[in-house]
């Protein structure tokens, strides 16, 4: 499946007629003065996301040279032409779409392509040509018909992968269970300088890397060099990506406009413009999301027949700062969705009818009180800053009749699962909906089953689980149960770690509450 070298573009169609003039693609590619390249532009892979039932995104980025310390993967000031094609087989016997997109310098030379037309539910291959060299195949699967009788779908979710502490063997087995959709639930990249310090990987890199991004040639490297990962490219090219962002896209714990390094507020967007523009070019996303300056569209929702819907949310763009004390974070009005993504919301929950219901987001919603003892302390950068917000979404559930609300986590470094509360300070309130919290990729590195935090979660009775090694969620949904198995491994710090399931809970359909099944 690999054409990553030597491969070449089935003679279908319009290329067919090429083929009986004498005239093969990469021939006609030369005659119409496409470029040559100082070495393979296709370094940083292929990948699709955003799935329709009639089609998605397809995504490569030019980078013949990808830890360029410009940023710009080694490629000139000037636009290049990239050919792509889809198919309904690995081998592009069947050709369904093609076309040619400009990869344009302006965007570092990505290239999203919106396909449409296709079948729901259906499996494509998709490949990108740029001058004689063609890309990896990658395979992507369409979202079913928005009310047809799905039985059942697989999906993953994966969160927090800083590459430089340690390898991302996760991703080799998630490719291993060949999901139907991945829900990637930010810090795709961080922001940190790259040193001795933290580089626990055995590579070695420039000076340019132990700097913190701020510009977006910066952001652009950091991009690259995490997307030179083989096992992060090769789940990618497998199955379609649905992403959001979570902090360190831009910056450690923002809050909307604000820094928390006392960056000035012009300066802080200044440097949010050139994170959300890097996260657009590197990112199989729809062109709705297309950054206008500081500001990026990233809510968003996807329907799965009438099994699912899942609304993917925005913590970070718009919500208020920390409270400066209990009183502010009290307050009605304050929100970390904001406004116009709590209308959007509610009004998408109003309307909703699939059997299950999902909120794809980054920060941990239910509450946790951190205090061991008879007091009482709160994370003012998770729900728990914003507890009238969360107040106004249980509400909803409730007006609207929600059936099996799920809400998919990602952010702590931790796995972790709790019921939903009617009231978290009394513990025999009703449940009203499920908490998947998934761990890191690779971030705090090898990590252990238990550590110093596991009394304080645990400590909170609606919390079922907790375990602070690596890993993801994988997730089988029908529409009588959910079935969440929590994958951990040993070790990250050094390649070929295996995998297993440390915990299985099962969520039933119109019995909310987790249950171990071990």
């Amino acid at each position: 499946m690999d054409h990553s070298r030597g491969g070449r573009f089935v003679p279908s169609g319009e290329f067919a007629s090429l083929a009986r003039r004498g005239l093969m693609p990469e021939d006609a590619s030369i005659a119409a003065g496409a470029p040559r390249f100082a070495d393979y532009p296709f370094k940083l892979g292929v990948a699709s996301g955003d799935p329709h039932p009639n089609g998605f995104v397809i995504w490569t980025r030019l980078a013949p040279d990808p830890l360029a310390e410009d940023g710009l993967g080694g490629m000139p000031d000037k636009a290049v032409p990239v050919q792509w094609e889809v198919a309904e087989d690995e081998h592009f016997h069947k050709v369904v779409k093609r076309g040619t997109s400009s990869a344009l310098a302006e965007l570092a030379h990505s290239v999203h392509v919106e396909v449409h037309g296709l079948k729901p539910g259906s499996y494509y291959w998709y490949r990108f040509k740029a001058g004689r060299e063609i890309s990896r195949t990658g395979r992507t699967k369409t979202a079913p018909a928005p009310h047809a009788d799905i039985k059942g779908m697989s999906f993953a979710l994966a969160s927090c992968q800083a590459w430089y502490h340690g390898y991302f063997t996760a991703y080799r087995h998630m490719a291993e269970d060949h999901p139907d959709v991945v829900f990637f639930l930010g810090d795709y990249i961080y922001e940190y300088a790259i040193n001795a310090k933290n580089l626990f990987r055995d590579v070695t890199l420039s000076a340019a890397h132990n700097a913190k991004t701020v510009t977006l040639s910066q952001y652009r490297l950091r991009y690259s060099l995490f997307k030179t990962d083989p096992d992060l490219q090769a789940i990618h090219a497998l199955a379609p990506w649905v992403v959001t962002m979570d902090d360190h896209e831009v910056e450690n714990n923002y809050a909307g406009i604000h820094s928390q390094y006392n960056t000035f507020p012009d300066d802080f967007l200044r440097q949010r413009a050139a994170a959300y523009q890097a996260f657009y070019e590197n990112i199989p996303i729809r062109s709705t999301s297309i950054p206008k300056g500081p500001d990026m569209l990233m809510y968003r929702r996807f329907r799965y027949g009438n099994l699912a819907e899942f609304n993917v949310l925005d913590t970070r763009q718009y919500r208020n700062n920390f409270p400066a004390n209990e009183a502010e974070r009290l307050e009605p009005s304050r929100s970390i969705l904001g406004f116009d993504q709590e209308r959007w919301l509610f009004h998408g929950l109003s309307r909703s009818d699939t059997i299950w219901n999902f909120l794809v987001q980054q920060v941990v919603l239910a509450q946790i009180d951190r205090d061991t003892g008879p007091g009482v302390e709160y994370s003012t950068d998770q729900w728990d800053g914003f507890p009238a917000c969360r107040d106004r979404l249980f509400s909803a559930y409730k007006a609207y009749g929600i059936q099996n609300p799920v809400v998919l986590t990602g952010d702590i470094h931790r796995h972790a699962a709790a019921d939903l509360k009617a009231d978290f300070d009394d513990a025999g309130s009703a449940t009203i909906g499920t908490e998947l919290i998934t761990t890191s990729i690779s971030s705090d590195a090898d990590g252990s089953e238990t550590d110093s935090l596991a009394p304080i979660w645990l400590g909170n009775p609606h919390v079922k689980l907790y375990n602070a090694q690596r890993g993801y969620v994988r997730c089988r949904l029908t529409p009588r149960q959910l079935e969440a198995d929590f994958q951990v491994l040993p070790y990250i710090t050094r390649p070929g770690a295996p995998a297993s399931t440390y915990a299985k809970f099962a969520v039933e359909a119109g019995r909310p509450g987790l249950q171990r099944m071990f």
